[in-house]
């Protein structure tokens, strides 16, 4: 596979994990020639009133479009203090509260989390991981628990990674645990936060799992060798095909056989 081929990436992906959202390429800009090149060669959309970061993720994992967010475009404090688009502040203390025991543990929660330097982002693209333009600082994905252990036990293989170990941020997901895998060069696993679990519609329950950009390539090979050779991207039950196969290992009860053929040649 083609270090670049985002869009043979993003095809297996979708068939073999059975993900029902796009993997969302996010690419952070810090240079101005940079971004202006991409405003120049890659078809866009902005949005129209400011949202937060992952309603602007719904359009490239959801609607298969390329969002540019800007400053002035980003409608989310969290967001804006994570991309250093603000400083802490009093609000930003007040508005975490309700999760924190105090006003000090609050303000440390903000301190604690995963933050670009202030003043140093211009913009920030998100797009289908197959309209990536170039490789992405980090690939997020939408997906359920056995999506999310596939994903992650495959970067744990090809990283040599023994224990792994993610962050989360209180009232930060999408945002954080992103600027996280980018900052680290690790992988991340995080839950909706309260924001990005109404506004940014994930009330399916999904996890976030967040892979550094440039280690899609040996991700998604590993995972097209264990089909090639076992028939299936099922870890859970080897030779499945569906990732979530999660039958009890040696139970009598749950077999099946094709009709004309004997019991005890069916699959089990």
């Amino acid at each position: 596979m083609s270090g670049n081929d985002f869009s043979k990436m993003q095809e297996i992906l979708m068939r073999e994990l059975r993900l029902m959202h796009y993997p969302v390429a996010i690419k952070y800009f810090f240079d101005a020639a940079e971004l202006a090149s991409f405003r120049a060669e890659h078809p866009h959309y902005s949005p129209v009133k400011p949202l937060t970061f992952c309603q602007a993720e719904i359009g490239a994992r959801m609607e298969g479009i390329t969002v540019l967010v800007e400053r002035e475009k980003l409608g989310c404090t969290n967001a804006q203090y994570v991309f250093g688009w603000k400083g802490l502040d009093d609000g930003e203390v007040k508005s975490h509260l309700k999760y924190c025991a105090d006003a000090d543990q609050a303000r440390r929660v903000v301190e604690a989390k995963p933050r670009l330097p202030e003043g140093t982002l211009l913009a920030v693209s998100v797009a289908p991981l197959a309209q990536s333009a170039g490789t992405p600082d980090v690939v997020h994905f939408y997906c359920d628990n056995m999506q999310a252990y596939h994903l992650l036990g495959d970067w744990m293989a090809t990283q040599n990674v023994d224990c792994f170990r993610p962050s989360m941020s209180v009232n930060s997901a999408a945002c954080a645990g992103n600027v996280f895998a980018f900052q680290t060069g690790q992988a991340n696993l995080f839950l909706a936060c309260s924001g990005s679990y109404n506004s940014g519609k994930t009330e399916r329950g999904e996890i976030n799992v967040a892979i550094p950009g440039a280690q899609m390539t040996a991700l998604v090979e590993r995972l097209a060798t264990r089909v090639a050779e076992h028939g299936g991207a099922a870890i859970t039950r080897l030779g499945e095909s569906f990732p979530g196969a999660d039958i009890c290992k040696n139970c009598p009860l749950i077999n099946f056989k094709k009709e004309g053929e004997r019991t005890e040649t069916a699959k089990g």
